[in-house]
């Protein structure tokens, strides 16, 4: 039978070492824990936050993310793209998504802000009213994705086409023009 667990606290703990037991975790608060490659597959997280933990590889197939928080965690390599859809609402501060996958996912109204998204996939994601500042978008994918009303100021490193998302009354800083016009091959000083 699976757990169903509310209003705990999780603290420096290996899930690695001692896996964390399947079911419906709600209202928990994780801090220092080590969930690195962790099956957390048919899992569900409900109103849970998770600070400083290393979730860097885990297994998200079917895995429900229902208002998510996450702050200062390395999490390297998610592949959000399986995880349930249903009612997914995540946020993020000061964490690392390198090479993380958000393909195909509807994930409005996101709060991304100082975290480091280097080759992260939003490929047809629809981001509208999200979200994303102050953050490093190095080699990010972002292509057929709703950007509309996105705020973008202060990230850097992005490269979006104009021409292959829409981007109506999206936000950008000054400079990050260079970011919309790459595809023109121009030089902005």
């Amino acid at each position: 039978m699976a757990a169903s667990v509310t209003d705990q606290n999780f603290s420096k703990t290996s899930f690695k070492d001692h896996p964390l037991e399947k079911g419906e975790y709600e209202n928990c608060t994780f801090s220092d824990c080590d969930f690195s490659e962790c099956g957390l597959m048919h899992f569900k997280f409900i109103d849970c936050i998770f600070i400083t933990c290393n979730l860097s590889l885990i297994k998200t197939n079917d895995t429900s993310f229902q208002s998510a928080s996450f702050k200062g965690c390395k999490m390297l390599g998610i592949r959000f793209d399986l995880c349930k859809t249903f009612n997914l609402s995540l946020s993020f501060d000061n964490c690392t998504l390198d090479h993380s996958i958000f393909f195909r996912l509807s994930i409005k109204k996101t709060i991304i802000r100082d975290c480091s998204l280097k080759s992260v996939d939003f490929t047809e994601c629809d981001l509208s009213g999200s979200t994303i500042s102050r953050c490093n978008l190095a080699d990010a994918t972002i292509e057929n994705a709703n950007l509309e009303k996105v705020d973008f100021r202060g990230s850097v490193n992005y490269r979006i086409d104009p021409t292959m998302n829409r981007m109506k009354k999206s936000k950008y800083s000054l400079d990050g023009l260079p970011g919309l016009l790459a595809r023109y091959d121009i030089v902005v000083d």
